[in-house]
């Protein structure tokens, strides 16, 4: 209701009703103006060139099937006019996957270094935006930009972020779908108007959209795998060039103690190495180095936590059953190192060193590997009479196996002629699924009991010997084992776990322990 002032006067209270919401409306926009002006003004960013990175073809090592592909790409660039020759085209999209810290980022710069072509990079995440268009905006002022400069190369890491498959959803998902498309188009026909590749990253390859995958757009899908033994120890001299390291350092064992690592995780204990050099006042990095180094990087920091005096009982015995198993079976690497200190999350670990690398096992070998990981609860029952919760991690690592065994490999008891992965199964097939994986472990477990109960003096003198050193190296475990059979001498020596994937167990915390990959 208005003032008494304005219901006297006709006139004024006319004025008001009329003009009021208009000033209201005119003060809006004002404050509103005063806003947008205020706040910083971005316009779209201008995509340059990077620097060449000065990697060359030497600087990477462990991946010499990658690289051989990437040559051509070099090649290419360089003289294209020998390949069009004889009407050749070299794929106008290469696409590098694996697992992480496989080093698909370096074969990158190393084909721009090599080739002397433009080097254009983005993560694709950059293109992932908020409102629907500014993403696919990004990708044609990239593709623009490296023709105006062609020869060039664009990288695109992480390519998953931006080339997961289409959803055809509204709000994100649209601009996720509007900016793959953009990409599409733009990969499609675009090697006429100028020497341009694309090169792009992903750890996912499954997650990728179908059509980016197809011939004229990602041509050349090239896996970069973790490095053999023999690139594992090229890849460590590389790191290790401009290091001091002394003359006694053998590589080719340090090689062999790292299976299953990548090159990131190499140049990680090689840095580690030479930090715990500098830490006890040395110039020049020793063996011992990489060993704290190995150490460190696999299993974690030492931790200063103090373990009761049980507690340190029940981890010897713990670990010198996994040392026990994994001596008596001849398909399973022989044991390196047994430590009850502390490291990160674990109270105690078992470290393997394997012969070779192997890429098939066969389904008794894979029943070792479950005795082994099963082999520390085995001994906490035998000596205690009950068990912990330190068998968290190895009770994942062989619930993985069994599954994998029965749903991929297809070696159960009943089911050797089937693989049930991505199948969708009825609920008496659940059942016996579940009876197959159960039946695998159990039989894994009474194996590694009855192992222990025949090698219980062996078990007891390896727990004390534990107990009074720590930690045991492998010559130490020879001798008390010494005289001790394989326990199937039939059976043909192999590997299973390599220092890469080394037991690690007895959390402290809450009693979940990690698996590690």
């Amino acid at each position: 209701m208005l003032p008494p002032a304005f219901m006297g006067d006709p006139t004024l209270y006319a004025w008001v009703h009329d003009w009021l919401p208009v000033i209201l409306m005119v003060a809006l926009i004002l404050l509103l103006w005063g806003m947008v002006r205020s706040m910083p003004r971005t316009r779209p960013s201008e995509i340059r060139p990077q620097e060449t990175p000065p990697i060359a073809w030497e600087d990477i090592a462990g991946v010499d099937e990658a690289k051989a592909e990437l040559r051509e790409v070099v090649d290419y660039l360089r003289s294209p006019k020998r390949f069009a020759r004889v009407g050749a085209q070299v794929p106008s999209g290469i696409l590098l996957h694996g697992p992480p810290g496989t080093g698909k980022t370096l074969l990158a710069k190393a084909v721009a270094h090599e080739s002397g072509a433009t080097f254009f990079t983005q993560s694709a995440s950059s293109f992932v935006e908020m409102f629907a268009g500014l993403g696919s905006a990004r990708i044609r002022r990239l593709f623009r930009a490296a023709r105006s400069h062609a020869p060039a190369i664009i990288f695109i890491d992480e390519l998953d972020a931006v080339g997961a498959t289409r959803t055809g959803g509204s709000g994100g998902d649209r601009e996720h779908d509007q900016t793959l498309n953009q990409l599409l188009v733009e990969m499609d026909g675009f090697n006429a108007r100028g020497a341009v590749v694309v090169i792009a990253a992903s750890n996912l390859l499954e997650k990728l959209d179908p059509a980016l995958l197809r011939p004229g757009r990602f041509d050349r899908q090239i896996f970069v795998s973790p490095p053999d033994v023999a690139g594992r120890e090229r890849i460590l001299r590389v790191h290790t060039r401009r290091k001091p390291v002394h003359e006694g350092v053998d590589f080719s064992l340090l090689a062999r103690q790292t299976a299953g690592l990548t090159g990131a995780d190499l140049a990680n204990i090689c840095n580690e190495a030479a930090i715990n050099a500098v830490r006890r006042g040395e110039v020049v990095i020793e063996t011992g180095d990489f060993d704290h180094a190995l150490e460190r990087v696999v299993a974690g920091m030492q931790s200063r936590r103090r373990m009761t005096e049980r507690e340190r009982r029940v981890v010897a015995y713990h670990e010198s059953g996994h040392a026990i198993c994994a001596w008596l079976l001849p398909s399973l690497d022989p044991v390196h190192r047994i430590s009850i200190v502390p490291r990160g999350r674990a109270l105690g670990y078992t470290l393997n060193l394997p012969a070779e690398d192997r890429y098939l096992r066969s389904r008794e070998e894979l029943i070792d590997m479950m005795t082994m990981l099963l082999a520390g609860r085995a001994a906490e029952q035998l000596v205690f009479g009950s068990v912990t919760n330190g068998a968290t991690d190895d009770l994942m690592r062989v619930a993985e196996i069994a599954h994998s065994m029965i749903d991929e490999y297809a070696m159960g008891t009943e089911v050797r002629s089937l693989r049930l992965a991505g199948h969708p199964r009825s609920e008496a097939s659940q059942r016996l699924y579940d009876a197959e994986v159960r039946e695998l472990s159990d039989e894994a477990f009474r194996a590694a009991s009855q192992m222990l109960e025949r090698h219980r003096p062996q078990l007891e003198q390896l727990a004390a010997a534990l107990l009074a050193k720590e930690t045991l190296e492998r010559a130490e475990i020879e001798a008390v084992m010494a005289g001790q059979p394989h326990a199937r001498p039939d059976r043909r020596p192999g590997s299973h776990l390599g220092l890469a994937a080394a037991r690690a167990s007895f959390p402290a915390d809450d009693g979940r322990q990690q698996p590690r990959n």
